[in-house]
C-alpha cells in the first residue's frame, strides 16, 4: 500500500473508533440524564397518586376500588407517563390500562418498596424496559394499603444507537472527507521530504546502506552539522579507535586526536589527508553533504595504509641498498682503473702507493662512523650513505659529540629507517646544489630516548610546510624523475616515532626525531 493510502486507511480508522467511542459517550451520558430527569417526575407523579384521599379510600375498602381506575388513568393522561398503575399490598395490579394485566403481580425487580420505601428504577414491565417509580400507599393506621407505580417505557442503549446511526453516518462522511484531504496533503509533504520514497522503499534503501557499510573495507564516518556521528562501520571504529557507543555521541565526547578532529570536521581540508592513530596510518577524504544548497553533514571515508607503507618502505629500502652499491661499484671501477693504468705503465712503486692511500681513506672514513656509532646496522648504513654521497659529489659527516652504544635490536631497526630517510631526504636536498654541499648526522642518547638531528646545506623547509612534508605523497621531487617513493620517506619516518610515542619536526634544513625505549628495551639496556 502506498503512502497515501496508509494515511488514509489511518486516518479512517481513528474517525470511526473516535466517533463510536463519542457516540457511546453521549447516548450513555442522555441515558442517565433522561433517567435522572424523568425518574424524578415519575417519582412525583407517584407520590401524588399515593397521597389521594380517593386512592386511599379505594385501596381500604374494596366496595369503593372502582374509583382506582379512573384516578389513576386521568393522572396518566395529564401528566404524559407510559403508565400508571395501582397495586393492593399483595402487588396484585388493581389498574391498568392494559386490561390483560389485572390481576397480575407487579414486577418490582430491586425495589425496596414493600419495605415501605420509594424507589426509583428500572423493570421490564410488559416485556420492555421502563424507567418506574414505586410509592408505597399507607392507610390513617400506617398500614400499608397498596403500591403506585409510575413508568415511562424508553429505548435501550442499541435502539439509541440505531436512531442515531444516520447522523453518524452524515458526521463520518464529513470526517472522511477531511481526512482524506488532509492525508494526501501529508502525505505529499512526506513524500518531498523523503524525494519521493514509498516506505517500503525507503526500508530497502536503509538496508542496502547498512550492507554496503559493513560490506566495505574501507572506513566510513558520518557527521551531522553539529559534529555528532551519525554512522560509523566496523572498520572506521576500529582505525579511528573510537567507543562502542560513539554513534549519537559527539566527537569531543569520543575523546579524538586533535588532528583527527580537524580533518573530520573540514577544518583541515584537502585530498589525502593523513592522520596517525596510534600505530597505524590512516587516509582520510571527506565530503561535505548539502540538500537544497543547505549543509546537512559530511562524509569521511578512510583508508588503512600502514601495510601498503611498509611494502612500499621495504621497496624503497632495496632500492637505496641498489644505488649504494652501484654508487660503490663506480667508485670501486674508478679505482680499478686507476690502478690497471698504473701497472700498465709499469709505475708499480706508484700503483702500491695509490693502494695503500685509498684503503688507508676507506679505513678513515670507516673508523670515523664506528668509534662513534656502536650499533652495527646503523653504522653499515651511514658508511654506505658516505659513499653515495660523494658520488653525487656531496659530503655525509657525523656531527661532533655523536655518540651512540649498541642498542636493542627493535630500536636498531626503527633508528636504522629514521635515520636513512632523513639522510636520503637531505642528501635530494642538496643534490643540483653544485661542489661543496654536505650532510651531517648527529646522534645521542639518554636512559628513556634516542635523538637523531640531521642538517644539510639545502635551502631547509619553508615554515608553512613544516607539517605538510610529513603528509603521506607530499613531495617536491619533482625534477628529481628518478626518485623512486616521492613523499613516502618523512611519512613512514613520523609513523615510526609515533609508534614508539616520538616524535619528529622539520626546522628550516633541520630534521629532528626523538624515538623513546619501551620499558623492555630500557630493562635490557639497564641489564647491559
Amino acid at each position: 500500500m502506498s503512502l497515501t493510502g496508509q494515511f488514509l486507511a489511518l486516518q479512517l480508522g481513528l474517525v470511526v473508533v473516535v466517533l463510536a467511542v463519542v457516540a457511546a459517550v453521549s447516548v450513555a451520558q442522555s441515558d442517565a440524564e433522561f433517567r435522572r430527569t424523568e425518574g424524578r417526575r415519575l417519582l412525583s407523579i407517584a407520590e401524588t397518586v399515593a397521597s389521594l384521599d380517593a386512592v386511599r379510600a379505594g385501596l381500604a375498602d374494596v366496595e369503593r376500588a372502582d374509583i382506582l381506575q379512573p384516578t389513576a388513568e386521568s393522572v396518566r393522561s395529564v401528566s404524559g407517563a407510559s403508565y400508571v398503575m395501582i397495586t393492593a399490598a399483595d402487588r396484585r395490579i388493581l389498574t391498568s390500562a392494559d386490561p390483560r394485566r389485572m390481576g397480575e403481580l407487579l414486577p418490582l425487580g430491586d425495589s425496596r418498596v414493600l419495605d415501605g420505601r420509594s424507589w426509583i428504577g428500572t423493570t421490564a414491565s410488559g416485556g420492555s424496559p421502563s424507567l418506574v417509580a414505586h410509592v408505597p400507599v399507607f392507610g390513617e393506621q400506617g398500614r400499608m394499603l397498596g403500591v403506585v407505580a409510575a413508568g415511562r417505557e424508553y429505548r435501550g442503549m442499541r435502539e439509541r444507537l440505531a436512531t442515531a446511526t444516520p447522523n453518524l453516518l452524515l458526521y463520518l462522511g464529513l470526517a472522511s472527507a477531511l481526512g482524506t484531504v488532509g492525508s494526501v496533503l501529508l502525505a505529499r509533504r512526506i513524500k518531498r521530504q523523503t524525494l519521493g520514497l514509498e516506505p517500503e522503499e525507503i526500508t530497502a534503501l536503509v538496508e542496502h546502506r547498512e550492507a554496503m557499510l559493513h560490506g566495505i573495507k574501507e572506513g566510513v564516518v558520518g557527521l551531522d552539522p553539529a559534529g555528532r556521528l551519525t554512522l560509523a562501520n566496523e572498520t572506521a571504529m576500529e582505525l579511528l579507535r573510537l567507543p562502542d557507543d560513539a554513534v549519537g555521541r559527539t566527537l569531543e565526547s569520543c575523546a579524538v586526536e586533535p588532528r583527527l578532529h580537524d580533518v573530520l570536521t573540514g577544518r583541515v581540508q584537502g585530498r589525502d589527508q593523513v592522520v596517525f592513530t596510534g600505530d597505524r596510518m590512516v587516509t582520510l577524504n571527506r565530503m561535505p553533504l548539502l540538500t537544497h544548497g543547505r549543509a546537512v553533514g559530511s562524509v569521511t571515508t578512510m583508508r588503512d595504509l600502514t601495510e601498503l607503507v611498509a611494502l612500499q618502505h621495504e621497496l624503497d629500502t632495496t632500492r637505496s641498498a641498489t644505488d649504494t652499491l652501484r654508487a660503490q661499484a663506480h667508485e670501486f671501477s674508478n679505482q680499478l682503473h686507476v690502478i690497471a693504468g698504473l701497472i700498465e705503465l709499469e709505475e708499480y712503486p706508484e700503483a702500491a702507493r695509490y693502494v695503500r692511500g685509498i684503503s688507508g681513506a676507506r679505513s678513515l672514513r670507516t673508523d670515523e662512523v664506528v668509534s662513534r656509532v656502536a650499533d652495527p646496522s646503523l653504522a653499515a648504513l651511514l658508511i654506505a650513505k658516505t659513499s653515495l654521497a660523494a658520488e653525487q659529489g656531496s659530503a655525509l659527516r657525523i656531527g661532533r659529540g655523536s655518540s651512540l652504544r649498541p642498542i636493542e635490536e627493535s630500536l636498531s631497526s626503527d633508528l636504522v629507517t629514521v635515520v636513512g630517510n632523513l639522510v636520503d631526504n637531505a642528501l635530494d636536498a642538496v643534490r643540483g646544489g653544485g661542489p661543496g654541499g654536505w650532510v651531517e648526522v648527529h646522534l645521542s642518547e639518554e636512559a628513556t630516548e634516542v635523538r637523531v638531528r640531521v642538517r644539510d646545506s639545502g635551502p631547509g623547509v619553508a615554515p608553512d610546510l613544516a607539517e605538510e612534508v610529513f603528509r603521506y605523497g607530499f613531495t617536491t621531487k619533482a625534477a628529481v624523475p628518478q626518485s623512486s617513493s616521492r613523499g613516502l620517506g618523512l611519512a613512514i619516518t613520523r609513523l615510526v616515532c609515533t609508534r614508539r610515542g616520538g616524535s619528529v619536526s622539520a626546522d628550516g634544513a633541520v630534521f629532528t626525531a626523538r624515538l623513546p625505549r619501551t620499558e623492555n628495551e630500557r630493562n635490557n639496556g639497564t641489564q647491559a
